[in-house]
């Protein structure tokens, strides 16, 4: 039986996981920290790790990223996306008025993941400017404080999973800025994913280039160019080894065993940059046909 490490019960996180496991039998190790969520894998604790990449209104999530890259060393063995809703949660009781109706003053700080807290920004500007904010590991981790903290005017950010696990109430729900608020999830670990099948292979890899070399950006996005290979995404990141020096994190909508991409990377290879494999694997872009 495998075992998957993944952020606590009740985040989106947890939420997207049995999605793509759904129909399996597993074991999961809930971690309240991502570090731990990558380490559980790499000590051969847990099989895989559900690290979640990118989101449609804040981008990439730039731990995540930097711990893939720096940190670990684990292929990507598949990814998908799966919808954030999130919900305003508390307890009821605490909230109305006399008659009823959610008085929001009550509310004093709202706790949640900070890229949660940051898709409601216009629920928040709207009906809680006068509340404090507070970041904290994971969605679910923001519901259970509010849980353990009766009375003390706290509202959190989260999922309905999240609420029901707790015992707590649905404020407002569906609070996000946008309706297609969805997140980019990746599965790394040693094996290779087989349980479904994608048409949609893609390949992640990670470019470094060469020193005072004028122009090779451009060579490395022509090799791309004349083979016609599409680049899904395409993203700097610093190389922590000195300013003003990055890497280039690249989505290729291939497989990294058709004939164009070993010699595009080939090609790269030669003008002297650095081409490192994240890893090729099927990609699961609508998340209602998993």
């Amino acid at each position: 039986m495998k075992t998957i490490a993944v952020l606590p019960a009740g985040s989106v996180s947890d939420e997207a996981a049995r999605h793509l496991f759904r129909g399996e039998e597993l074991n999961w190790k809930h971690h309240r920290l991502i570090s731990d969520v990558f380490l559980s894998t790499v000590n051969g604790v847990s099989d895989y790790s559900v690290v979640p990449i990118e989101n449609t209104i804040e981008g990439s999530v730039s731990l995540h990223m930097d711990w893939l890259v720096h940190e670990v060393d684990l292929p990507i063995q598949a990814e998908w996306v799966y919808p954030s809703i999130q919900n305003l949660i508390g307890r009821s009781s605490e909230v109305r008025d006399a008659s009823g109706e959610i008085d929001y003053s009550r509310i004093t700080k709202v706790i949640s993941h900070p890229v949660a807290i940051a898709q409601c920004y216009q629920f928040l500007r709207t009906h809680l400017p006068h509340a404090a904010t507070e970041h904290v590991s994971s969605t679910a981790e923001g519901v259970r404080i509010v849980q353990n903290n009766p009375g003390s005017g706290l509202a959190a950010i989260g999922t309905m999973t999240a609420a029901a696990n707790e015992g707590l109430d649905v404020i407002a729900s569906a609070i996000t800025d946008h309706d297609n608020n969805y997140t980019r999830f990746l599965l790394v670990g040693p094996e290779p994913y087989t349980a479904r099948q994608s048409d949609s292979p893609k390949t992640s890899i990670l470019i470094t280039l060469p020193e005072d070399y004028p122009g090779a950006l451009h060579q490395v996005l022509a090799a791309f160019a004349w083979r016609k290979i599409n680049l899904s995404r395409i993203e700097s990141r610093p190389t922590k080894k000195r300013l003003g020096n990055y890497y280039f994190y690249i989505d290729i909508d291939m497989a990294l065993d058709t004939v164009l991409l070993p010699a595009a990377i080939q090609e790269i290879e030669a003008i002297g940059c650095q081409v490192r494999i994240l890893g090729s694997y099927p990609s699961f872009s609508d998340y209602k046909q998993l």
